[in-house]
This record gives structure tokens, C-alpha cells and sequence, in this order.
């Protein structure tokens, strides 16, 4: 694939198909189940351009353009088919597309008030279309109107247990992005009773209501199973089964929850 040079996320929809997210490409693309492409989305760098090389992280950052991409993160759609795009690592912001993939808006910026990001790193959407942005760097979650109104901000504040540790020494504990509730990826369950699941750089996954309240967290750093290695995305297709995705140990882990076997050891 053209596109192809740096992944960075893969994202399934409610009609199977496939969206591949490309840090290093700057794009974004739909394949229909069958593999083959139905949308584009942002353009790479030419190897036949001037002054063609990798994105510099300059202050101030250069203001984004619309319908181009500087590493994007994550896609997610609102129940009316809109596309919303994170981005990402260089961009601090948002990006909204209709259904058909026609541009519609954009929102965010560099920073820490409400509305702004530092590494804008995972995306999802809820049944009523609101959108949940996983702020790493701000160590927090931003939830947004399907028009990018700001509405609330969620913060995961439980501790972590004595001794632990980053895996492999990695991230300073003062670096926000490893920190402890620092979100890296984010997903939402589907059906009436909807629950959030996010992930952190210590290695726990926390289940969550979509007002922030944490109903559960589990996992360490670590190389067997059960423990993690950076979990860089989550799927969550219902509240007592994920999947989730490890940078560091290359593999995917599914889990089974058992809630209401916990519930009656205690």
C-alpha cells in the first residue's frame, strides 16, 4: 500500500470495514471488507519534494490545514456516519468528515485549557455522538458535542500499587505520557448500557461510566499474560470482553471479565 509507512492504529466500524491510521504517512484509509480501498484520507510527504523529511515538533507549532494530516493517532464515527479524525502527534486537534468523506470542521489547538491538546492519542464515540479524546499528555480525557463543544473533562486518579514499576525502565514517572490514568488508548461499548475502558503506560486497563466514574482496574507492567507492555489501542465489543493491543510484548491479548465472580468472592 502507498500509504503504508509508520501504523499506528487499526479501527473496525458497524459495517466491517476496515480503517488503517498511518502515523508516518499522514493518512487515513477506509478498505471495504473485501480489502480493497473505498476512502483516502490526508496525503504523504513526496520523496520528489524539496525539502522533504520528518515532521519537527516546532514552537509555535505551524497552524494545521485543513484535510492534511501531521501523524494522525485514531478514527472514530458518531451515529449518523461522521468521521472524526485525531491528530495526533505533531497537530493538536480533531478533524470531522460526513459520512461521503467531505470535509466539515475542525477543532483544537496546542495546550491545556478545556479544548486543547497535548498529544491527542486515541478517539471514540458514544451512542449519542459525543466524542471522547484520550489527551495523554494532559492526563486526561475530553469529551466534545459531535460539533466539538467542550462539555467535561475525566480524570483517573487511582493509585498505583507499591513497587510499581515502567515496563523496562522506560518514561520517566515526571514524563506526563506515563504517567499513572495518563489515557493512551480509549473505546466504548456498544448497546444501551454503555461503558468506556482506557488504558495507561503502567500497564492497567480501567472500566469506567461515560461521566467518569471508575467502576474497576486491572493489570501491571509485564511480560506474561495478563500483564502489559504499553497497550497502544483497545477493542471493546462488549463490557465483559476486550482486546487489547501491546507495543512493547507485540501481541494481542483478549480478556475475558468476570464482574459478577468477583463480586461474590467479596
Amino acid at each position: 500500500m502507498y500509504a503504508w509507512s509508520y501504523a499506528h492504529t487499526v479501527r473496525i466500524d458497524k459495517d466491517d470495514n476496515i480503517w488503517a491510521i498511518d502515523k508516518g504517512s499522514d493518512m487515513v484509509i477506509k478498505f471495504n471488507p473485501a480489502g480493497w480501498v473505498e476512502m483516502v484520507f490526508g496525503r504523504k510527504k513526496e520523496a520528489s519534494e524539496e525539502g522533504t523529511e520528518p515532521w519537527k515538533h516546532v514552537n509555535p507549532p505551524l497552524p494545521p490545514q485543513n484535510g492534511m494530516f501531521r501523524q494522525p493517532t485514531d478514527v472514530t464515527w458518531d451515529p449518523q456516519g461522521n468521521i472524526y479524525i485525531s491528530d495526533g502527534y505533531v497537530n493538536s486537534r480533531v478533524a470531522k468528515f460526513d459520512k461521503n468523506g467531505d470535509w466539515v470542521k475542525t477543532w483544537g489547538e496546542p495546550g491545556s485549557k478545556p479544548g486543547q491538546f497535548s498529544t491527542p492519542h486515541s478517539i471514540a464515540a458514544d451512542a449519542q455522538g459525543n466524542i471522547y479524546v484520550a489527551d495523554r499528555g494532559n492526563v486526561r480525557i475530553q469529551v466534545f458535542t459531535p460539533d466539538g463543544v467542550f462539555t467535561r473533562e475525566i480524570k483517573i486518579n487511582v493509585p498505583p500499587p507499591p513497587g510499581a514499576q515502567p515496563p523496562n525502565g522506560l518514561i520517566p514517572p515526571d514524563n506526563p505520557h506515563g504517567r499513572n490514568g495518563s489515557p493512551w488508548a480509549v473505546c466504548i461499548t456498544p448497546g444501551p448500557n454503555q461503558v468506556l475502558f482506557a488504558s495507561d503506560a503502567p500497564g492497567r486497563v480501567y472500566k469506567l461510566t461515560l461521566d467518569g466514574q471508575v467502576l474497576g482496574v486491572f493489570g501491571k507492567t509485564g511480560k506474561q499474560l495478563k500483564q502489559f507492555g504499553w497497550i497502544h489501542e483497545i477493542a471493546c465489543p462488549s463490557q465483559n470482553e476486550i482486546y487489547v493491543a501491546e507495543l512493547l510484548n507485540w501481541r494481542v491479548q483478549k480478556l475475558i471479565l468476570h464482574p459478577t465472580a468477583e463480586v461474590s468472592k467479596k
